[in-house]
């Protein structure tokens, strides 16, 4: 009776521990696959999809291909198939990931060549402002604090992105300053939002003087600390600028001021040019009455000739009276390539692909897209044709005034306009 009992009490113990064991191990014992003696383990490659649009229904842990609960054989290939169709399959996926491959060196290569330009566009900046550089230039060797703050104006500030430009008119500049716009937030939209596509600000309002923070502002704004303060931010700032050859710029400007009513222009420089130089044919025949308004002079056909524009660039008393406007200062008088060392330096001739270049490096390619770049922009194939009118002498004269930028940004020397 005892020995009964304890059978009993036994396999009552046993069963208990079987149940336990099988609820502890359910999960385990559920992601097997179950299905008898199949010899094939899973593929660790995709197989190719079955040419049927709606695929059969599987059943969980079973795998969608062959047919399930065969044994002892082959699962048969889907029907449309051929036993080529893995290494075919396979062969796409290789040639895929070579393609890929591909295009990475050929970024990297990419990556390497803009860098090494950059490292010469820098060097060469140095170079030019050392000692033993070829030519001197008025304020070549002056130091930083040394520079006026009225001559600081076209350094914008960025302090939410850490960014400086040096904005050069005539290279660009509007849709660059677009960009500031944008990044800085400076600008608010009819709906009381920042502009986020630069495109969308408008251009009438991208060149007021208040819509950017600049370093001659900050006298105003921080006093005895302004000097301080540039210092800081040059050391830790990116600072850029873009550039272009110095003649092609002249003939832009004088294009773009000159070439079509444009009363402020007109006033100040037009007017002035026709009334030191001639009656607006380039010669400087005969006298009359210059007209007081651009509209007067485009309706009578008069205005200033390319030849006039450089004379009056070239004559010592534009300087004496007032500065060069911006639009034909030299980029050196502007930027202070000598005192700040600008970290990436943009050309027009290769914008796009510089102003990719640069974003990426501010880390904001995600984030803007550079505004495409106008089609009728001056090309350096004009030279020759606006030239045309200018005696040779004054445009040897005219390169020995903008010589430096030629030197600083490396654009070779025009011999076949100042020896023709």
């Amino acid at each position: 009776m005892g020995t009964s009992r304890c059978f009993r009490l036994a396999f009552l113990l046993g069963t208990v521990l079987m149940i336990l064991l099988i609820i502890i191990y359910w999960d385990d014992v559920g992601a097997l696959h179950l299905y008898p003696h199949d010899p094939h383990p899973h593929p660790t490659l995709p197989l190719p999809p079955p040419p049927s649009k709606h695929p059969p229904h599987n059943r969980p842990g079973e795998r969608r291909t062959g047919t399930p609960g065969r044994t002892g054989e082959e699962r048969p290939l889907r029907q449309g198939t051929n036993p080529s169709d893995h290494e075919e399959r396979r062969g796409q996926r290789r040639g895929e990931e070579e393609k890929r491959e591909e295009e990475k060196m050929k970024q990297v290569e990419k990556t390497e060549v803009e860098w090494r330009r950059q490292e010469e566009r820098r060097r060469r900046i140095t170079d030019v402002c050392s000692a033993n550089g070829t030519i001197d230039f008025p304020g070549k060797f002056r130091t930083f604090d040394q520079i006026p703050n009225r001559e600081l104006d076209h350094l914008i500030v960025d302090d939410r992105h850490e960014i400086i430009y040096c904005y050069v008119p005539k290279v660009a500049c509007t849709n660059w300053k677009r960009v500031m716009v944008v990044l800085s937030e400076g600008l608010l939209t009819p709906d009381g939002q920042p502009y986020r596509n630069p495109q969308a600000v408008p251009s009438d309002l991208i060149h007021n003087s208040s819509l950017h923070l600049t370093f001659s502002k900050f006298w105003r704004r921080y006093g005895r600390l302004s000097r301080h303060l540039m210092r800081v931010k040059l050391q830790s700032y990116t600072k850029f600028l873009f550039v272009r050859d110095p003649f092609v710029r002249l003939i832009s400007a004088f294009r773009n001021k000159f070439q079509q009513p444009n009363e402020d222009f007109y006033r100040q420089f037009g007017s002035v040019m026709l009334r030191r130089y001639g009656n607006g044919d380039g010669k400087g025949n005969g006298s009359y009455r210059v007209p007081e308004s651009a509209a007067e002079a485009f309706t009578e056909g008069i205005r200033p000739s390319f030849s006039e524009f450089v004379k009056y660039l070239l004559d010592p008393e534009t300087e004496q009276k007032q500065p060069f406007n911006e639009h034909w200062r030299q980029v050196y008088r502007l930027c202070h390539p000598c005192q700040i060392q600008y970290d990436f330096i943009g050309t027009l001739e290769n914008l796009e692909a510089d102003s990719d270049q640069l974003l990426r490096i501010l880390g904001l390619e995600d984030q803007i897209d550079f505004p495409p770049s106008n089609r009728n922009r001056t090309s350096t194939s004009w030279e020759q044709d606006w030239f045309a009118e200018v005696p040779e002498e004054l445009r040897r004269k005219l390169y020995s005034l903008y010589e430096p930028d030629f030197e600083l940004f490396g654009y070779p020397k025009p011999e076949s306009l100042l020896h023709n």
